[in-house]
């Protein structure tokens, strides 16, 4: 049953400042800073990072300005779940999802529409209420994109049954619509700084080639890692099927690379998913 509720921030003044003033102007400085690459073609999906801003959000930022001269109908964030496992992949039941910025209303049409198609994919609250990753892309997507309409997904879980299901569900429902995938994820976790390089060029070399069923074996064997693999999975299978040809990496670091810190870091990736033109 879905409600009106409107989803509250849960890491403001955390993950990112809490004040709208100071948000925005944090969100405006980074999107100046940010060089990225020139898309080679439409942006149909991004990979984009969700750790405080002050370790990735120069990275998300490399994305974001991509979007600051398209328009989308809605937007499809694709999460993982940190702090709640269930065994379902879970579209947010609610009217919106707040920021300090404002309101994102939830498209209820979209949402509706994608959980018919699977058994899998529910519409309820599970995994939203704590959850940092789809929240902190959103006022990067309130900065260039406006009050855009969402629609927030988490997995509960990420077996590479529900991460091919899920692409393919999505590739079927938004086919011919003007809507922009994103996966949320960080990369590797807590390895030594050069370590953690190493596992991290696995996993971006499997999405810079495009091959996310290469990406879901790495990730199942512990050769790659990323905390949003399932949903990179599935927003990567998702692009392919929409018509998507190349993917371009536009920024990689990692938390040692921000902080000094070399000791245990974690990995830190933009990219965008385009279609030739």
């Amino acid at each position: 049953m879905t409600t009106q509720t409107i989803r509250q921030p849960a890491v403001a003044g955390m993950f990112y400042p809490g004040d709208q003033r100071t948000l925005k102007h944090d969100i405006d400085s980074m999107l100046n800073k940010a060089k990225p690459q020139k898309p080679r073609g439409t942006i149909v999906a991004l990979i984009s990072p969700h750790a405080g801003y002050t370790y990735s959000g120069l990275t998300a930022a490399h994305g974001y300005k991509l979007l600051l001269k398209n328009q989308y109908d809605c937007v499809v964030i694709v999460s993982p779940s940190h702090r709640e496992y269930f065994k379902a992949i879970s579209e947010y039941n609610g009217a919106a999802y707040k920021t300090p910025l404002g309101k994102l209303s939830v498209d209820d049409t979209l949402r509706d529409e994608i959980a018919s198609q699977s058994s899998f994919i529910e519409i309820s609250a599970r995994g939203h209420g704590a959850e940092h990753a789809i929240e902190v892309q959103l006022p990067f997507l309130q900065e260039t994109l406006g009050q855009v309409k969402i629609l927030p997904i988490v997995m509960g879980d990420q077996r590479s049954e529900f991460c091919f299901e899920l692409g393919n569900v999505l590739a079927k429902v938004l086919y011919e619509k003007n809507c922009l995938l994103i996966a949320s994820t960080d990369l590797s976790h807590y390895y030594p700084y050069d370590t953690a390089r190493e596992i991290d060029k696995r996993t971006v070399g499997d999405i810079e080639r495009f091959d996310y069923e290469k990406l879901m074996d790495d990730i199942n064997a512990n050769y790659a890692e990323a905390c949003g693999g399932g949903p990179t999975v599935a927003v990567l299978s998702a692009a392919k099927q929409l018509g998507a040809t190349d993917v371009q990496i536009l920024h990689y670091c990692n938390s040692g690379d921000i902080t000094g810190d070399r000791s245990g870091v974690v990995g830190y990736l933009s990219a965008t998913i385009v279609k030739g033109n």
